[in-house]
């Protein structure tokens, strides 16, 4: 069975995570794509947690275990990281925008290159 202890800063970190989304929900109660992308980035957050928290018990673990956490971590951080863009993109001028969505898309590359090229 997994080790479920936490330190008090990572229970702290979930509160106030919880908290924060149960605020955003409650002043957007009317708009369910508001309510669906809130509850769909605490998904994300809650899967790279798990994620991450595997990531670090796996060192020295199966090569083949590690690039599947890795893949998994990936394409979280990449999911987060569009779902943010797809909401502060529209809310700029096009120049600026467009700014956002190559940074969102070099920040996925480089994650990409640091995960599976580098390390």
């Amino acid at each position: 069975m997994a080790d479920l202890q936490y330190s008090a800063l990572t229970k702290l970190g979930i509160g106030a995570l919880a908290f924060n989304s149960g605020l955003a929900i409650y002043k957007s109660w009317g708009d369910a794509g508001s309510v669906a992308f809130v509850l769909a980035a605490d998904a994300a957050l809650a899967l790279l947690f798990v994620c991450l928290r595997e990531f670090e018990r796996a060192r020295g673990g199966a090569a083949a275990r590690n690039r599947n956490v890795k893949a998994a971590v990936w394409a979280l951080t990449t999911l987060l990281t569009a779902m943010f863009a797809s909401r502060v993109a529209p809310l700029m001028p096009p120049v600026v925008a467009a700014i956002v969505w190559v940074m969102a898309v070099a920040t996925a590359a480089g994650g990409f290159c640091a995960f599976f090229l580098v390390f």
